[in-house]
């Protein structure tokens, strides 16, 4: 049986061209590496950390759905497969063969990997590499250097130097950074680049209430904004998680409108910023990439959960924004499923958006094949400066 997804559609040179593209997932983590067992999997299929009600299955959402249909057949099931049949096909497999057969599936040519979160638990960039067979590379998450600085220990007075060189040296062979500042405090913080003498006062209370029992876990205002005026000294691509997202954000404080007083003083600096996920706050994105030559977004994460409503998705992803100002990510963390629907979901959203396009008119095929190309793979080469796969 084949591993790869098949889906009938319209034939055209567009849709040829879109399931071939070498998808740069700009924004992505590793896959598991472990057993999984039905609770384990279904809460690794959704947003949320709270237990899964007894009443109900993840796999009863458009998420369940589109892993069913669209996984089943590259582990020799039919489409459809029941959870029991897919989960004891997986397990049969083990996490290895699952992995191999899910992210070569994806049809993706290259992974931009951000490590700062659980990377023990999955794949790094050389394992992503290896397994696939496709090149990665790495972003860096700042709080979780600013973290690794305090576990250090030190005198907060230094606290400023020692950081900007940990985040340096983190960042010797990286392609970009993340901020989680909307899990942290939310995009409305005072834009302005705090001062060495603010950040040290700043660290003296964040580390005395980790010596007190309060934890390392860094949500200071003026410590996160510190990290990303930091990431901006550095000039590499910095990504911001925008929107949708498990429980720690509170969803109304990370509409990226939020950031535009921000946005302006970063424009000075020629450093691009892109805007994670977004949904549902993704057309004000599409505003902000249109209006700032700097700003780049996503719908990452949106696609997969929004299963065989991602078309419409990323329809309205394509609104307002110049399409050389948007890419493709799955934000995929954990099973190998997310990697591989994320890049089929948006192949097959952005074949049919593109095509009716097309088909109205509106649009040449060759325009579309143009397009397409640009936001799956060329933006994002150029963004971060990595080659482009074949």
């Amino acid at each position: 049986m084949s591993t790869e997804p098949t889906e009938a559609m319209s034939g055209g040179e567009l849709e040829s061209v879109i399931a071939g593209l070498p998808l740069v997932d700009h924004h992505v983590h590793g896959a598991y590496t472990g057993e999984l067992d039905r609770a384990e999997f279904e809460m690794m299929v959704t947003e949320s950390d709270r237990p899964i009600p007894p009443f109900m299955s993840q796999f009863d959402s458009q998420i369940g759905f589109a892993i069913r249909r669209w996984c089943a057949p590259v582990l020799d099931l039919p489409p459809h497969a029941s959870p029991a049949a897919y989960l004891a096909r997986r397990a049969d497999l083990g996490p290895a063969e699952v992995n191999r057969r899910l992210l070569t599936a994806s049809g993706s040519g290259r992974w931009i990997v951000e490590t700062g979160y659980r990377g023990d638990d999955v794949l790094d960039p050389g394992q992503m590499a290896e397994v696939s067979g496709r090149p990665a590379h790495e972003v860096v998450r700042i709080e979780r250097v600013m973290e690794e600085v305090a576990e250090a220990r030190g005198p907060a007075s230094d606290f400023p130097s020692r950081f900007r060189a940990a985040l340096t040296a983190r960042c010797a062979e990286a392609v970009g950074l993340k901020s989680i500042v909307a899990y942290r405090h939310g995009f409305a913080f005072d834009p302005a680049p705090p001062t060495d003498r603010e950040v040290a006062d700043a660290a003296g209370r964040w580390l005395g209430r980790a010596e007190a029992g309060g934890g390392l876990r860094v949500d200071d205002p003026v410590l996160l904004r510190f990290g990303l005026w930091a990431g901006i000294e550095l000039g590499l691509p910095l990504q911001l998680h925008a929107g949708y997202g498990d429980p720690d954000v509170e969803l109304h404080h990370c509409d990226p409108l939020l950031l535009t007083r921000w946005l302006k003083l970063v424009e000075p600096h020629g450093v691009d910023i892109l805007l994670l996920h977004c949904y549902p706050y993704h057309r004000n994105a599409g505003y902000l990439a249109q209006v700032f030559p700097h700003v780049y977004f996503d719908v990452g994460l949106g696609v997969n959960y929004t299963g065989s409503r991602s078309d419409a998705l990323i329809a309205e992803s394509l609104e307002l924004a110049p399409f050389a100002k948007i890419l493709f990510s799955s934000d995929a963390w954990g099973p190998s499923e997310l990697h591989m629907l994320g890049a089929h979901l948006f192949r097959r959203g952005l074949g049919r958006v593109l095509r009716g396009w097309v088909d109205a008119g509106d649009w040449t095929e060759a325009e579309a094949v143009r397009v397409a190309t640009m936001i799956g793979v060329d933006n994002a080469t150029r963004v971060y400066g990595v080659g482009r796969s074949t």
